[in-house]
């Protein structure tokens, strides 16, 4: 929710990046990144010059207190001209990140204790590859411009910002892949309704999408009147302020994201430093591999109370590299498989997942398909299943996709269905945003949840629960756990579901005959007068 003049200058910075050569939307975002992480540097250095000063104490300083070491800092040389700007950053400013990364190793990747690595947390780790790749002297004053002119101080304004960067990838090229539509993934936290003491994981975090929603969320629902205001354009401002008895947990222990892609480390720690949370745990990792074992051994069994993912589809993964203990949950190459049964074992009992997953999940025939969706029903609680419709990640692709919901442990009673068929925007390419009438059921999708949820939750019978969802007509419906078993536990909604066929009745042939002779005998009378005129 960002006002229109933020909104212009990105897009203005865009077009730039685009004329000067830098097409591609992942660097564009990387670029802005590093700008932005030099700026966040010396803001944090001037946050810790202003509590020394006013205590009277010594801190320890991140940037030297030299005439080279203070020409690092943001405010020193944001206002040089192109060529000198350009030479300094590439050979002065973006290898001491390197420096920086090497540091932020210390106390758990949290760098020295009060510095500025320390409060950003896992970015400096990920910095420490940063290269300048914008050749266009123009392009970069102006880009060193509009991140100086960025409100990055407001932390409910600056998540925006970056999120409204990330949006572009959306419109723009094969990279749009890696990211969620952010409707998707906001439903998908509504349906879980984490809380501020959850531990959250997202296995394979792209850009935090997830993660920095959830926070986003977080906030919209622990703001308390004064904590909220409106902005000239009449949008709204959460600032989370009844968080604080969390706020250590939130920065620090909540979050955790794995990835193997150095770039969407770096991007998803910016993010999450934008929106908030300083100490996000964005870690280097394949979550399928068996080294997991070796590198997060306590979050790879029993660990998570919550997790969101739109894990990859497409792949198959060499037996020999991947987690044994996956393996014996679901003996498979196929990696859509793996993800879910990899999340099973990394929560917690009673731990919830929100998961995308493409339908063969739900109904492929292998045995290691029925297996995994066998060992969802019988040994968890495989709560819901939100088909979604096949127009939802296009233009990139497809494929027909739901969401899986379920939890840790128990066994499963009875599973609900809702089939979304429109998610407010075109099914087509692109995508238009959709008004009126049936353009949009994920409200209705979110309000049948959460009455489903209230009548598991307080123990209705199961004749009142089927009163409700019993009807296999309807978009939203449950569907006894016996009943699926007896399918090959089959769990795709077109198994169950309803389709009610209206009778359509016909003229009798005969009058249509008739109709046409007369008709005809029209036709021929025109042509007779017209012929008469000739």
């Amino acid at each position: 929710m960002l006002t229109g003049k933020i909104r212009n200058d990105i897009d203005k910075l865009w077009e730039k990046f685009w004329t000067g050569g830098i097409t591609n939307p992942l660097t564009v975002i990387e670029q802005i990144s590093y700008l932005m992480f030099s700026r966040m540097l010396d803001m944090q250095e001037d946050v810790a010059e202003r509590k020394a000063n006013r205590i009277g104490k010594t801190f320890d300083r991140l940037f030297p207190e030299t005439p080279e070491g203070q020409l690092l800092r943001w405010k020193n040389f944001k206002n040089m001209s192109g060529k000198p700007l350009h030479s300094h950053l590439k050979n002065n400013v973006y290898p001491w990140f390197a420096q920086l990364g090497q540091v932020s190793d210390a106390k758990d990747g949290l760098g020295p204790e009060g510095s500025a690595v320390q409060a950003l947390g896992h970015i400096g780790e990920y910095m420490q590859d940063a290269d300048l790749e914008i050749k266009n002297e123009s392009v970069l004053v102006s880009a060193v411009e509009m991140v100086d002119a960025l409100p990055l101080t407001q932390s409910d304004v600056k998540g925006d910002i970056y999120e409204y960067l990330l949006s572009k990838l959306t419109t723009a090229g094969i990279n749009g892949q890696f990211r969620t539509p952010r409707h998707i993934i906001d439903a998908m936290i509504e349906l879980l309704d984490p809380q501020p003491t959850d531990m959250i994981c997202d296995p394979s975090c792209g850009t935090a999408g997830f993660l920095a929603r959830t926070m986003e969320y977080l906030n919209r629902n622990y703001s308390s009147d004064a904590g909220i205001f409106t902005d000239e354009e009449g949008n709204a401002h959460y600032t989370g302020d009844l968080l604080e008895p969390w706020r250590e947990h939130i920065n620090t222990r909540m979050f955790w994201g794995f990835d193997f892609d150095t770039t969407m480390l770096r991007v998803s720690s910016m993010n999450m430093a934008l929106h908030g949370v300083n100490g996000a745990n964005i870690l280097y990792q394949d979550s399928l591999s068996k080294s997991i074992k070796e590198h997060y051994p306590r979050q790879e069994e029993n660990f998570f109370d919550v997790v969101l993912a739109n894990p990859p589809f497409k792949g198959s993964l060499d037996e020999s590299n991947t987690n044994p203990d996956v393996l014996g949950l679901v003996k498979t190459k196929k990696t859509e498989l793996l993800f879910v049964a990899h999340i099973l074992r990394s929560l917690k009992l009673g731990g919830r997942a929100a998961v995308i997953v493409p339908d063969g999940v739900l109904f492929g025939s292998s045995k290691a398909h029925q297996q995994l969706r066998q060992e969802l029903l019988e040994n968890n609680q495989l709560e819901g299943i939100v088909s979604l419709p096949s127009g939802v990640f296009k233009p990139y692709a497809g494929v027909s996709t739901a969401i899986l919901i379920f939890t840790k442990g128990g066994s499963t009673e009875r599973v609900w269905f809702y089939d979304l068929q429109a998610d407010g925007y075109s099914l087509d390419d692109k995508r238009t945003p959709l008004k009126g009438e049936n353009s949009n059921d994920l409200p209705d999708a979110l309000a049948q949840w959460k009455r489903y949820r209230q009548m598991v939750e307080g123990n209705y019978s199961a004749s009142n629960i089927n009163t409700i969802f019993g009807d296999k007509t309807k978009k939203a419906f449950a569907v006894p756990a016996e009943d699926i078993a007896a399918n090959k536990y089959d769990l795709s909604i077109n198994r169950y579901k309803e389709v009610v066929y209206q009778q359509e009745e016909y003229e009798d042939p005969k009058v249509i005959l008739q109709r046409l002779k007369g008709l005809e005998r029209e036709i021929m009378a025109d042509l007779d007068e017209l012929e008469g005129m000739l």
